[in-house]
This record gives C-alpha cells, sequence and structure tokens, in this order.
C-alpha cells in the first residue's frame, strides 16, 4: 500500500531481504504453484491443498539456504502479544542421520496447546487443543537472534471447535464481511469491473519514550507494570513544547536506524520517525498496508523496538501513561478502504459533491461511528489508556467524527437537498522568494477521536500498547454494517435497472435520510473544551470515563448483532473477550497497587526513615553547639506529618486490596471506586516526601534523572 492507502502488492519488495516476497515466490515456485498461491493471496480464496507441498518445500529451501534451522507458527493470542512455537526443520531418518523436512501440513496447520492462553472461558485448562492455520496473505519471514533464525508463519489461532482464540481470526473475518458488502457498492455503481475485492487499509504509528536501561532496572515500577507510579514532576518538562520535531539525539538516532534496518529487512515500511512532545518521547509510523499484514507489522514493529533498545543501553517504555506530568503514549489506526486494483474509496476527489460512491462510503462510515460509538470506545479501553484519554495529548473519551470544512458543507448540502458544489482549500501566498502552497479543503483536528485527514480515517484514541488489529476489526464490522444497510436502501429506491437519474435520486434521497440521524457524531470543534462534553450530552453521545464503563458495552445487543451478523464473533467469542478484558484489567490494577506498595514499604519509608534521623542529627548538634535550630525543627515536624499521611495511606492501599469481590466486573468497578483511588493517595504523600528528602538518600531514579535528552 502506498501512504495514501491504495493498494499496491509490491510495495515491501524492494527491501524486505527476509521476507518470502511474491518476487521470491515466482522465482522458486513452479508457474502453476505460483499462480495458485498468487490468486489466494488476491483473493482470499483458501490454498489449493495440493499447492501447499510445492510451496512448503519452496519456503523451507529458501529458509535453510539464509541459516533457519527451526520454523514457528507466528500468531497473536488475547494476550495482546504474539507467541510462537519453534519446531526444527531436522528430524531423524531412523539410519543414524537426520534430514530436513517441512510439509504443507506443517506449513498449513500447527498445533499449539491452547489450554494456558487467555480465553475468557471458550476454553478451560483440561480442552489443551488449539489449531494455527497459515494466512497466505501475510507474507513469512525470517527472525534473525544472535545465533539462530527461525522461519515465521503468521497464522490464525483457534480452538478445537473452531472459535476464535485469537486477534487475527476476527480480523479476517470482518475484512471479508466488508469486502462483500463493500462489492455491492461498487456494483450499484457499476465499478466493479476488474474488481476481485475490497481491502480494509492500515498505516499505523507508535510513540514511545526510551529511558536508560540501568534506571529502568532501578525502578520496579517501571520494570514491572510499564509506567512510573510515584515520582513528583521535574521543574523542566515540556512546558517549552522544545523536544517536539526538535533534532534528534545522537543515540536515539542511532537506535532508530537500528529499529529501521531491521525492519527494513521484515518488509515493514517505516516512513516517519521523529521526536514527540514530551521529554524522551518519539513516534515511528508505517505506510499503509492491507489491514492484516499492517497489523502483523505493528507487532513486528513494538517487538523490534523492545528487542533493540537494550543494544544502544536504552529500554522503550510503550505504556500509554509511562510519567504524570506529561503527554502519554498513542497509537494513531489510519484507516481506508481500496479495490484490489489499488482505487482509495475513501479519496473524495476534486469535485466531491458530485462523487456519489465516495457519498456513499463517507456517509455508511458515519453512520455506524454514531451507531457504534460505544463499541468503538469500548474498542481502546484499557488501564494504561484511562490515565491519557481527555489530557492534551489524546482525544476526550466521547467518540466523534472530525470531517474538515469542505465535507461538512457537502453533507449539509445532501441533507437539505442536492449537493451541487465542493469548498476548494485554494493556494496560501507566502511572499518573497518563498513557493505558493496548495492548502488542504480542510484543517487537522487534533482533539478528535476519528478525524477524516484527506483520503483516509484517523482513529487517535487508541493507547501505545494496544494491537491495533482488534479496532481494524470493529471498524470493518461496523462499517460493513452500516453499508449493507444503506446500499438495500439503495437497491430498494432505485428499482432494478435504474436509469442515471434514478440512481441518482436514489442517492440523495438515502443519504439525506442517513445523514439526518447521525449527523450528531460530527463535531469539528474543540474536543477538550467544556462546552463540546454538554453539547455532546445534549446529542446524546455516549461519555465512558473510563475501561470500566466502556467494557460493558460488549453487553449490548446491538454490540452482539454487528459480530454475530457479520460472522466475525459468535455470541460466545465475543463474550469470551468481555471476560479476557475485564479480567486483564482487573490484574493489571491489582500488580500496580502490590507493586506501589512494595516500593514503598521496602524502599521509600526505609529512605525517610534515614532522612528524619539526618535531620534529627543535625538538630541534636546545633542544640549542642547552643545554636537555635529555627527552621529545622519545623521542617522535621513536616516531614514526620507527611511521612504519618503517606504510611496511613499505605494502610487504606492494603485494607483496601484485602477487601473486594473476587472477579469480574464488581472487582474491576471496586477496584475503580477503591483501589485507585487509595493508589492516588498514597502516590501523592509519597511524591510531596520526594520533594525534601536529600537526593542521595531517595531510593530510585526521580523524574529529572529520567527525563534527561538521550
Amino acid at each position: 500500500m502506498n501512504e495514501h492507502g491504495a493498494a499496491g502488492h509490491d510495495a515491501t519488495d524492494f527491501f524486505a531481504e527476509d521476507v518470502f516476497t511474491e518476487n521470491v515466490m515466482q522465482a522458486r515456485l513452479p508457474k502453476a504453484a505460483f499462480r495458485s498461491l498468487q490468486e489466494t493471496i488476491a483473493t482470499g480464496k483458501t490454498l489449493d491443498p495440493e499447492i501447499a507441498d510445492v510451496v512448503a518445500v519452496a519456503i523451507r529451501d529458501w529458509a535453510v539456504e539464509r541459516g533457519a534451522t527451526h520454523y514457528c507458527h507466528w500468531f497473536h493470542p488475547m494476550t495482546g502479544k504474539t507467541a510462537e512455537k519453534h519446531d526444527a526443520f531436522l528430524e531423524p531418518d531412523g539410519y543414524g542421520s537426520a534430514i530436513n523436512v517441512f510439509s504443507g501440513s506443517s506449513l498449513v496447520q500447527g498445533e499449539p496447546d491452547a489450554s494456558s492462553f487467555p480465553s475468557g472461558g471458550l476454553r478451560t485448562t483440561f480442552e489443551a487443543r488449539g489449531y494455527t492455520a497459515w494466512d497466505a496473505t501475510s507474507p513469512v519471514f525470517l527472525r534473525r537472534g544472535e545465533n539462530n533464525v527461525t522461519l515465521c508463519i503468521p497464522t490464525a489461532f483457534v480452538s478445537w471447535t473452531g472459535e476464535a482464540l485469537d486477534n487475527k481470526t476476527p480480523l479476517i473475518r470482518s475484512m471479508s464481511s466488508l469486502s462483500e458488502q463493500a462489492m455491492r457498492v461498487l456494483e450499484f455503481f457499476g465499478s466493479s469491473q476488474g474488481v476481485a475485492r475490497v481491502v480494509s487499509t492500515v498505516g499505523a504509528e507508535q510513540e514511545y519514550f526510551l529511558v536508560d536501561r540501568e534506571r529502568y532496572y532501578a525502578r520496579p515500577d517501571l520494570a514491572v507494570t510499564g509506567r512510573t507510579l510515584l515520582g513528583s514532576e521535574p521543574a523542566k518538562g515540556q512546558q517549552l513544547s522544545d523536544h517536539y520535531f526538535g533534532s534528534i539525539p545522537t543515540r536515539t538516532l542511532a537506535f532508530m536506524s537500528d529499529v529501521e534496518d531491521e525492519l527494513y529487512r521484515l518488509g515493514v515500511p517505516v516512513k516517519t520517525r521523529h521526536n514527540e512532545v514530551a521529554p524522551s518521547q518519539f513516534e515511528v509510523a508505517c505506510l499503509f498496508e492491507t489491514a492484516n499484514i499492517a497489523c502483523d507489522h505493528q507487532m513486528l514493529v513494538m517487538e523490534t523496538l523492545k528487542r533493540v533498545a537494550p543494544r544502544h543501553g536504552l529500554e522503550a517504555l510503550l505504556h500509554e501513561k509511562p510519567f504524570a506530568g506529561v503527554n502519554g503514549s498513542g497509537k494513531h489506526l489510519n484507516w481506508s478502504i481500496a479495490t484490489s486494483t489499488g482505487v482509495n474509496l475513501l479519496d473524495p476527489r476534486e469535485e466531491t459533491h458530485d462523487n456519489l460512491q465516495f457519498l456513499v462510503f463517507l456517509t455508511a462510515v458515519i453512520k455506524a461511528v454514531d451507531t457504534h460509538a460505544a463499541l468503538l470506545r469500548a474498542s481502546i479501553a484499557s488501564s494504561g489508556n484511562d490515565h491519557r484519554l481527555g489530557g492534551h495529548e489524546a482525544p476526550p473519551a466521547i467518540i466523534s467524527i472530525f470531517l474538515g470544512e469542505m465535507l461538512s458543507d457537502i453533507i449539509d448540502q445532501l441533507e437539505s437537498g442536492k449537493p451541487s458544489s465542493t469548498k476548494k482549500g485554494g493556494t496560501l501566498d507566502l511572499h518573497a522568494h518563498l513557493p505558493n502552497l496548495p492548502r488542504h479543503s480542510g484543517d487537522r483536528n487534533r482533539t478528535s477521536p476519528f478525524a477524516f485527514t484527506g483520503n483516509k480515517f484517523e482513529f487517535r484514541a487508541l493507547g501505545s500498547t494496544a494491537a491495533v488489529s482488534w479496532p481494524a476489526t470493529v471498524i470493518n464490522s461496523i462499517v460493513a454494517e452500516s453499508i449493507d444497510e444503506i446500499v438495500t436502501d439503495l437497491e430498494k429506491a432505485a428499482g432494478a435497472k435504474p436509469t442515471p437519474a434514478k440512481q441518482r435520486s436514489a442517492v440523495f434521497s438515502v443519504l439525506k435520510k442517513h445523514i439526518k440521524a447521525h449527523k450528531r457524531v460530527i463535531f469539528n470543534g474543540d474536543g477538550y473544551s467544556d462546552e463540546w462534553h454538554a453539547e455532546a450530552e445534549k446529542r446524546g453521545l455516549p461519555n465512558f470515563r473510563d475501561t470500566v464503563d466502556a467494557l460493558a458495552s460488549y453487553k449490548d445487543a446491538s454490540a452482539v448483532s454487528v459480530f454475530r451478523g457479520s460472522k466475525v464473533l459468535s455470541k460466545a467469542e465475543l463474550e469470551s473477550r468481555f471476560n479476557v478484558w475485564v479480567d486483564k484489567y482487573t490484574m493489571e490494577i491489582d500488580i500496580e497497587a502490590r507493586t506501589l506498595l512494595d516500593i514503598a514499604r521496602t524502599q521509600i519509608f526505609p529512605a525517610a526513615n534515614r532522612n528524619q534521623v539526618e535531620l534529627a542529627e543535625v538538630i541534636a548538634a546545633s542544640e549542642a553547639a547552643d545554636h537555635e535550630p529555627g527552621d529545622l525543627r519545623a521542617n522535621l515536624e513536616n516531614y514526620s506529618d507527611l511521612y504519618r499521611k503517606a504510611r496511613e495511606a499505605a494502610g487504606k492501599l492494603d485494607k483496601a486490596l484485602a477487601g473486594g469481590p473476587d472477579e469480574g466486573m464488581k472487582l474491576a468497578k471496586y477496584q475503580q471506586s477503591k483501589i485507585r483511588p487509595a493508589m492516588d493517595e498514597l502516590r501523592g504523600a509519597i511524591d510531596e516526601i520526594e520533594i525534601i528528602t536529600a537526593a542521595d538518600l531517595w531510593p530510585i531514579p526521580s523524574y529529572r534523572d529520567m527525563l534527561l535528552p538521550r
């Protein structure tokens, strides 16, 4: 895919040295096998089993020539990370030697243990069988270690019953559903000739922090939970905005270059790198690709950042809010839809008001986001993202759409009748010797969670640790449902063999109806303002401020219906994900609370005791020398009061952890109302103590230490 979201299957061939690319396939496979595999990749059809053995031999030979000794089925369980089980190519031949063995069945299907992965009730501990199934549309690749090379085969992961235990299976199903419905639109407008299918395309951006590795391991909270659970703000944070897009520090640039080299070898089309807003915060962004490939590559981006950082004495932090008081990290999911022939269906073109096909797709997205705003909010819910959403680095929890001036004007025209004109951006005259710049037809809005940005939508609310496959699945599914309803209305309104005039009339009348019903979700203003929150409430838009409230949306009948109707998830599969995410939330909060208590009791309180002893000794020495200790005694009394507050707060948190429900949503709600406030109280007291504790006695690196330029 190119950066504008148009399809292009050769985009990675120029640099993907460790990827079994189309060029490699063509060189190594017989013509018939190559054509069969290409048909699978191009159309999404099931691979011919008779071809699998031929493809497997070619892949094995290619991998072994490059040093591979093992292969694995690489998949995305509901942990939010990736998983793999390595098997050797070598097998004993029965005559005292060994041979390289890799069959078509080994390529197509694997059998990892399914019992210990999160399943949300789909599997119990004694039900261990699971299957991985090759996703032939996502290229196999080589993972290189210090002294090893492993062939990785992107796969889906399902249970013995066929139920999805991963993030990829629903994604692929949603892509199929979206394609089916989008093709109906193309057929309605007579533009489906030569189009095998429609694909959703994704280009993801990744924000992250870098800290010195030694300081990282000196902070148990960072090492265990991914974020600092305590720490007073430094005098200089991001107030001056001097880090943003600044000159990239030397060590960081060396790290970025190593990351890019590894990703290029894996065929990951990384494009952009820059300093982000907060000190020690950075970003990497990829070009557009077909959604399932982009989601695979996004996981590789996160893994590569974590793996390469230690080579430079650094640690990459992917948590949404590693440091309080400065911007957190997000992940923008740029989403579009394109035909298999490379046409971006969300490109408005010059005379947008007359591009009826685009207007149908645009209206479908508006309708989908309004109808399923709660589901979209739930798709990016996490304990980490709770610390970030609504701050001045992330959109609010209210899901709305930014369209910009030109598209908003056309939507108004559609609502009132027939659109007749398209606003133009014009040209910026910068005077002097500077060039005239073509201006876009609309501005951008960084406070919008779901913004149209020229020829795609940017879902800005994802947290930086998120696997983008699930939000992409949700978008695909809700848009597919919306297209289905709109195109059904169009077919009824236009009749069996509509004239061009009848077709236009049908489009305008149908879109007018749906825009009137769903335009409430369009908002082009300041999403941070109090006025918008009040206005959103008047409009009836949901506002789930935390994960606990948002996750409940998965129980709604509309959520069950949209997934079941598009055959993306059964009710049981959706229920399992709800259970997994609730459990993940409760476990993360429990781990954070216990880690904070441990640091307080074993590091902070002993340091505070030593600081009080030193203060007392200074007072005693002053009195022994017949000097009035002056403010020293008041300082000690103040310090002792803060220390007492901290110990009392620790006791409250300890008591809160000992009580409450055992599991599920009841526990999540209890943690939200009791545990988190108790953690905040303890942190507040400790942060006050840090400010007045001798630096040489403070037992963990401070924010000042960790947020220095890299």
